[in-house]
């Protein structure tokens, strides 16, 4: 018994309820896309399981939350799927999948075929158990990854109010459920191996005024170690963490946010896997020409940087999936996927955003205070690679992504941290973009100042230099190349 598809998308997060909206946009028919997904609830916005999901007044439920609100689109509720035609099959594993038939078996025995296949089955949680430490399966030990995790995180906070809580990890989960909890009025202890937090994108310098403001929240920090085991009560109930370093914590609730791990096994030795995710190339295409992989399962060309990335974060998940679709429906029409890694964050009263690569030479720009603007820029090999900006206004955060797209060279580090925000805002200005079709491949523009040269991302470089004139007077409008040269 089995049914057959047109178009199959495997797995039910963020990613699938974007893909859903864009293949209604570009005209799938009725009964031609199905959804598959273990979770039993249509696609939702999973940034809400860490924030407004664990107020304790008016918390966020669904449907307020189902994609694609996040992106201010339309809610996908499972109304919406049915109106369109779109078959959702909820509450469903799929236990095999055979690429070369183009079949997915599921745990109920039902086969499911398809013409293409997006991968859209993202990442687990890393548990405890990985490294060593057993306790997970105790009822306030909590992780936070889908609906379930969050409902059972909810049920175990109130049942800790004017308790001791330790989260375990410094990144994205951690310190995003260690502000919910202390709304909350619970006691809160982050413990990570780290110097810092969220050290995989935080300077010491950022992290240490996030990190005092959370201490004057009444949160206490312990870097530099690990937990090694749980004491549990007659319920097996945690009571207490023991860390590495011999510290004895107390403990009414564990949260546990170590890091995920892409949900690739069901394409092992079938696709071309690296990085740890499915390789696709600049369309999401895999290895296999029917079958394509968006979001956190992904891995993809990062063109600005020339290299494949897997990227963590729902910016990804919702570009990666429209773009996807938009490869399978309209290919000659579809270019490759121009991404510029993009992260975010809202706790308390900050708000950040970052955009880039945070590799090489820091450089701190403005006042490092709470409810200030500040910020930092990435150099690498003399050109900018990395921005971040906390407390920005939306036209802010808008020119600093567009001011880290064009990868200007920076000359002068000093001047750069005295300017600031200051650089995006004159790069951008002083960036011409021609209106015209037939406009060249490059396009460089000298900045008077002397701390920046600007200049636009090559694929191909040209050796030959001279100047580029060009004109229409019927239809175009005036636009003129700049003398260029190699840098």
């Amino acid at each position: 018994m089995g049914r057959a598809f047109v178009y199959v998308i495997l797995g039910g997060g963020v990613a699938a309820g974007y893909a859903a909206l864009e293949f209604t946009r570009r005209g799938v028919s009725e009964g031609e896309l199905c959804i598959i997904s273990e979770e039993p609830v249509a696609p939702y916005e999973r940034p809400a399981l860490s924030k407004g999901f664990l107020l304790p007044e008016d918390p966020a439920r669904l449907p307020s939350f189902h994609t694609c609100v996040g992106a201010n689109d339309e809610k996908l509720t499972p109304k919406w799927y049915k109106e369109h035609g779109i078959e959702l099959v909820l509450g469903t594993r799929v236990k095999s999948v055979d690429v070369r038939r183009k079949t997915l078996l599921s745990s109920t025995g039902e086969t499911i075929s398809y013409k293409f296949l997006i991968i859209a089955t993202g990442a687990r949680a890393l548990k405890l158990e990985e490294f060593g430490v057993e306790g997970s399966d105790a009822e306030n030990v909590c992780y936070l990854r889908d609906l379930s995790d969050a409902n059972r995180l909810a049920t175990a906070i109130q049942s800790s109010a004017n308790g001791n809580a330790v989260v375990i990890g410094g990144g994205y989960i951690g310190m995003e459920c260690a502000a919910s909890l202390v709304i909350n009025k619970i006691n809160v202890t982050m413990v990570f191996p780290e110097a810092h937090c969220m050290a995989r994108l935080f300077t010491p310098k950022i992290a240490s005024l996030y990190e005092d403001y959370y201490r004057a929240k009444g949160v206490e920090f312990i870097k530099g170690t690990v937990l090694t085991s749980f004491e549990f009560d007659s319920d097996k109930k945690v009571t207490a963490v023991n860390l590495k370093n011999g510290n004895h914590l107390p403990a009414d609730l564990v949260v546990v946010g170590i890091g995920i791990r892409p949900n690739t096994s069901l394409f092992e030795g079938q696709l071309t896997i690296e990085k740890g995710g499915i390789k696709v190339n600049s369309k999401m295409q895999s290895s296999d020409s029917s079958v394509y992989a968006i979001g956190d399962v992904a891995t993809f060309p990062v063109k600005l940087f020339g290299e494949m990335r897997r990227l963590e974060h729902v910016d990804s998940a919702r570009k990666s999936a429209r773009h996807a679709v938009s490869a399978i429906m309209e290919p000659e029409k579809t270019g490759e996927f121009d991404y510029l890694p993009f992260f975010y964050s809202r706790v308390f009263a900050f708000s950040w955003q970052f955009y880039g690569d945070p590799v090489g030479e820091v450089v701190h720009f403005g006042e490092f205070e709470e409810g200030k603007t500040f910020g930092a820029y990435w150099i690498k090999k003399g050109h900018l690679v990395g921005s971040f900006l906390e407390g920005g206004t939306k036209e802010e955060y808008d020119t600093i992504s567009k001011a880290t797209q064009l990868k200007p060279a920076v000359t002068d580090l000093e001047e750069l941290g005295r300017v600031g925000l200051g650089f995006a805002e004159t790069v951008v200005s002083q960036h011409i973009v021609p209106e015209v079709k037939e406009v060249p491949s490059s396009a460089l523009v000298r900045q008077a100042s002397r701390v920046v040269m600007v200049e636009k991302p090559l694929h191909v470089w040209h050796a030959a230099t001279g100047v580029l004139v060009a004109a229409s007077v019927a239809v175009f409008a005036f636009w003129y190349g700049r003398r260029r040269r190699r840098w």
